[in-house]
C-alpha cells in the first residue's frame, strides 16, 4: 500500500494526485504534437475539478499557468498562452512605499485630499464651480459629523482653501447647504437608521423579557 506521507508532495492539491500523475505522464511524451493534445485534455479536466478559478476574467490562462506549476516547468507544448517561468510567477512584488499618515484635518478623513487634487486639475468653468460646491459641502457636513453643533462658512472656506494649497475657493456668491439643514438630515439619518439595541427615539430595545 502506497501512504500519502511517502508520496510526492503535490504541487497545487485542488486538482487532486491524478491531474499531476497525468502531467508529469504528459512530460514524458516525446511527440510535441501529441503532448500538446494531451495537456489541452488535462486543462478541461482541471476546469471541472476546480470551478472555482472560473470567476476570474482569465481563468483559462489561470489553469494554463497552474499546468506549468504542477510540471515543475517542464512541460514543453503549443498552448493558447505562453509558457510563465518559475521567475515570473513567484517573483516578489514591488514594495509600496506607505503614507506618511499626515493629515492636516483629520476629522476630513484622508480621501478628501485626493478629491481636491482632482478638482485642481478641472478647467474653469461651471463643471469645476460646481464640484469645488461640492466639495465645501462635504467638508461642512463632516466637520458637523465631527463634534461641533454648529460651524461658520468661513471656516469651511479656509480649510478647503489650505487643503488645496491656495488654488480651491469659493465664489462670493455661491452658498453652502444651510447648518441646520445638514443638522436635520443627520439627525434624520439617525432616526431612520438606529443604533443597535436602540428603537428610532434613542430608547434601548426591549426584548420582551420580564423580571420576577
Amino acid at each position: 500500500m502506497e501512504y500519502n506521507t511517502r508520496r510526492e508532495k503535490m504541487k497545487i492539491s485542488e486538482y487532486g494526485r491524478n491531474v499531476q500523475k497525468m502531467i508529469d505522464y504528459t512530460v514524458l511524451i516525446e511527440d510535441k504534437e501529441k503532448r500538446t493534445r494531451a495537456a489541452y485534455v488535462i486543462v478541461s479536466i482541471m476546469s471541472q475539478l476546480n470551478p472555482g478559478v472560473k470567476d476570474s476574467s482569465d481563468y483559462q490562462r489561470t489553469l494554463w499557468d497552474h499546468m506549468h506549476i504542477i510540471s515543475g516547468f517542464r512541460l514543453d507544448v503549443e498552448g493558447p498562452f505562453p509558457a510563465p517561468t518559475q521567475e515570473e510567477l513567484f517573483k516578489k512584488p514591488d514594495q509600496i512605499d506607505y503614507s506618511d499618515g499626515t493629515i492636516r484635518y483629520r476629522h476630513y478623513g484622508k480621501n478628501i485630499e485626493g478629491i481636491i487634487n482632482k478638482a485642481i486639475e478641472y478647467e474653469e468653468g461651471p463643471e469645476k464651480e460646481a464640484l469645488i460646491l461640492t466639495i465645501a459641502n462635504h467638508l461642512k457636513k463632516s466637520y458637523l459629523n465631527w463634534n461641533r453643533d454648529s460651524v461658520n462658512d468661513e471656516t469651511i472656506v479656509k480649510h478647503l482653501y489650505e487643503l488645496s494649497r491656495g488654488k480651491l475657493s469659493l465664489g462670493e456668491d455661491i452658498r453652502m447647504t444651510a447648518t441646520g439643514d445638514i443638522l436635520a438630515r443627520n439627525k434624520l439619518k439617525k432616526k431612520k437608521f438606529p443604533p443597535k439595541g436602540k428603537d428610532n427615539n434613542g430608547r434601548r430595545r426591549s426584548h420582551g423579557h420580564r423580571k420576577y
